[in-house]
């Protein structure tokens, strides 16, 4: 099987391809993600995709898979945290109720050939007490994630999920392979 490229640097998208047995190329995007206040979730979604996709196919031009994902509660995205203290004010919002939980890909072939989409999965958490926010914040691992947490990182945050729980990480592992299957 010939491999492609990923445009992410995340350790979580990676893993998921490696367990899927895929071999690629890792070549993280350097364009500046779009953020919005009028456009859908996931538009945004989808858009950051594809402009990451596009960024390093352009470099590349090999099969590359792009993906962004992104966190709603009512509504507004919650990003990834810029500090420790909005990361701890994001898990005390998501505490004890639902958010969805949205991830755009865009798969461009070798011809210049887009595919993209989204998928989404509705996320509960657990009421948190104080002592697991900040423990969990103080760990590091929401730092670098939209709603600065991880579901894969335990600490007992996410008490259920409707849906894919590769969306969650960061890659609906399903569409994704339908679309290479046919690019590679």
């Amino acid at each position: 099987m010939k491999s492609f490229v990923l445009a992410s640097a995340s350790p979580r998208r990676r893993e998921i391809l490696k367990k899927a047995g895929y071999n690629f190329v890792i070549a993280p995007s350097c364009v500046e993600e779009i953020r919005s206040d009028v456009l859908p979730a996931e538009d945004i979604a989808v858009k950051n995709a594809t402009i990451k996709a596009e960024d390093v196919f352009g470099r590349y031009k090999r099969v590359t898979v792009g993906a962004d994902t992104v966190v709603v509660l009512d509504g507004v995205i919650l990003g990834k945290p810029s500090d420790k203290a909005e990361n701890a004010e994001f898990l005390r919002k998501l505490s004890g109720r639902e958010h969805v939980v949205i991830t755009g890909y865009c798969v461009i072939g070798e011809d210049g050939s887009r595919e993209t989409g989204y998928d989404e999965a509705v996320v509960r958490f657990n009421e948190l007490d104080e002592k697991r926010i900040e423990e969990y914040v103080e760990s590091g691992n929401g730092a670098d994630k939209a709603g600065g947490y991880g579901i894969q990182d335990g600490y007992g945050l996410v008490k259920s999920v409707k849906g894919n729980i590769d969306t969650v990480i960061g890659l609906p592992a399903d569409r994704i392979k339908e679309i290479l299957e046919r690019c590679l």
